[in-house]
């Protein structure tokens, strides 16, 4: 009677596995509004107002670590593809979920609506963790450019959800668990910002307050996620300062932090498989998220 018992429900367990899997496969690929009755500041109801998840999920996910993904594009435009899907899919590769975010863009938007995006997307993947295989503890966040400046804003200003919300989403927090910057902007002072970018978040002459606020180096705290960073010395776009100021502000707040400068590559390189200079950087990436257990180690 005991074995049958047991037998029993080990196919319970395998059929509540199995329907799980199956209504992550069934999720894979789908695109979801970050607000299903419109976001807050919406000036219309095209494409453009609507900021989005796209859901990659890998066939297996041993840590249940998942990663919000801000492609890069000056605030104006997004890189989707190269810093955006294919880093979806090179992190699924790697047993690791990830969500591509389309984010609000300048002129039309500006600061605080990509901010809010991006911690709506961090509240999104943690309110539904659990349909998504992951944990609510592993999620991060991964920035190319200027996707790069909107994780780092992410990763310094950020709450700890609202508990009395009606909506699950708004009960969640918005600080990432861990952060990648691929050539970030940080700093909107000159002389090393990215005046661009700076200009299409904040308007042609912002309030030196508000500057100050979004150079991402002046907010870093001791609570800051831990951070991965990777830039080129020759990036003629985002001087690599850049980096090194967020590596600086977050080795004085004693947050751990990794960065990896390459003498050349330019800017906008993504995961640079073409590139014999850079394309050695992903590994260092997985590297370090296997040493935080935020992927599997790797199999001989």
């Amino acid at each position: 009677m005991m074995k049958r018992g047991l037998l029993v429900g080990a196919m319970a367990l395998s059929m509540m596995a199995g329907t799980m899997v199956a209504q992550q496969a069934e999720t894979s690929g789908k695109t979801i509004l970050l607000w299903a009755d419109g976001a807050p500041g919406a000036q219309g109801a095209a494409d453009v107002d609507k900021p989005t998840l796209t859901v990659f999920l890998p066939a297996s996910n041993p840590t249940r670590t998942g990663v919000v993904v801000a492609p890069g594009g000056g605030y104006q435009h997004l890189s989707m593809q190269k810093e955006g899907e294919d880093v979806a899919r090179w992190l699924n590769a790697r047993g690791v979920a990830a969500f591509v975010l389309k984010y609000r863009l300048g002129p039309t938007y500006r600061y605080p609506i990509e901010l809010e995006d991006a911690q709506r997307a961090i509240r999104t993947v943690r309110a539904n963790a659990a349909q998504y295989g992951i944990a609510a503890d592993h999620v991060g966040m991964w920035g190319s450019s200027a996707g790069g400046h909107l994780t780092a804003t992410a990763g310094t200003h950020f709450d700890n959800g609202n508990a009395g919300a009606a909506d699950v989403v708004e009960r969640q927090g918005s600080r990432p668990d861990f952060l990648v910057l691929a050539y970030p902007v940080i700093t909107f002072e000159a002389p090393y910002a990215h005046t661009s970018s700076r200009k299409y978040l904040l308007g042609e002459n912002p309030d030196p307050k508000l500057v100050d606020l979004l150079s991402d180096e002046t907010q870093v705290t001791k609570d800051t996620p831990p951070t991965f960073l990777f830039a080129t010395t020759d990036d003629g776009t985002v001087p690599v300062i850049n980096s090194v100021l967020f590596y600086e502000a977050l080795v004085k707040a004693g947050v751990p932090a990794e960065m990896h400068l390459f003498q050349h590559g330019g800017h906008g390189a993504g995961l640079a498989a073409a590139n014999p200079a850079l394309s050695v950087w992903p590994d260092l990436v997985i590297k370090w998220m296997r040493e935080r257990g935020f992927a599997a180690p790797q199999v001989p």
